[in-house]
């Protein structure tokens, strides 16, 4: 169970100043794009302008979090995984595919440990994602790029002596800098021991129209930047890529029973998973 008990959210909003409701926020224009109802009118904005150029962000969005579903639950299941370190988690999942609730389905026992800083984002999580009794969901308000401070935190719940599943999904494109990006990861899957394992993703420069899109949402204040393929290649450089390596994410272990055409499941970000040796 989390720490402490599950705050007010909406007081916890009503702390906050003014002008966080009047620019976009990452987490919640995703919600947006997810389906979720927990944004307001300027990520409403930004979705859609977004979407009328780049129809296929809402796909991108259900892919990536159907990419978190295959992932932890092969983990899981197939490696034996049972803890998880989540950074930048995000709003909790409109439909209830947490990365808690995807692991402790199989293992009740799993740990899962969130990283965020945005506070209405960490409220929500603390009062709807509630751990089985038998495992632990907790929250560490921090920015992720704070390494150290990351690991401290996370390890009140998990033990950084047996594996634990590192993910990154679909974070870094609101930090630039690419060297900035391979430092937090480095650095993170350095604290974690042998038998660990990283997943990742993020969107790419794979189309004219998620170029257009980014260049948009740059004039409306919610930058984000895009990253070659072979720059998320080379994130998992040293470890042990699983079987496909890095592909598209909707190709990522695909079950063989998705009858969804191959042209509707096109999408501009790729990652994977690979092992620590």
């Amino acid at each position: 169970m989390p720490d402490g008990s599950a705050p007010d959210w909406p007081r916890v909003e009503q702390q906050l100043a003014d002008d966080y409701f009047r620019r976009p926020s990452p987490a919640r224009v995703w919600n947006y794009w997810l389906g979720g109802k927990d944004n307001y009118e300027p990520d409403q904005t930004v979705g859609d302008a977004v979407a009328e150029i780049y129809p296929g962000i809402r796909t991108m969005a259900t892919q990536s979090r159907q990419f978190l579903i295959r992932s932890v639950r092969y983990l899981t299941e197939e490696v034996g995984i049972r803890q998880f370190l989540d950074l930048g988690g995000g709003l909790p999942d409109p439909l209830g595919n947490n990365t808690h609730t995807v692991a402790q389905s199989v293992a009740p026992d799993a740990k899962v440990v969130y990283v965020d800083n945005d506070p209405v984002v960490l409220a929500h999580q603390r009062a709807l994602m509630i751990s089985s009794p038998q495992g632990a969901s907790a929250f560490v308000d921090m920015d992720y790029r704070d390494t150290d401070a990351v690991i401290a935190h996370a390890s009140r719940t998990l033990d950084f002596s047996r594996p634990i599943s590192v993910m990154f999904m679909g974070v870094f494109g609101y930090l630039p800098p690419y060297t900035e990006l391979r430092s937090i990861v480095d650095r993170t899957v350095a604290a974690v021991p042998s038998g660990s394992y990283l997943t990742f993703w993020d969107g790419t420069d794979t189309s004219d129209a998620i170029r257009e899109s980014h260049r948009l949402q740059a004039e409306m204040g919610h930058p984000y930047t895009l990253r070659a393929v072979e720059e998320i290649e080379q994130v998992f450089t040293g470890l042990e890529l699983v079987e496909p390596g890095v592909v598209q994410l909707s190709e990522w272990r695909r079950p063989a029973n998705d009858i969804a055409t191959e042209v509707s499941q096109q999408v501009d970000a790729y990652g994977g998973v690979a092992r620590k040796p």
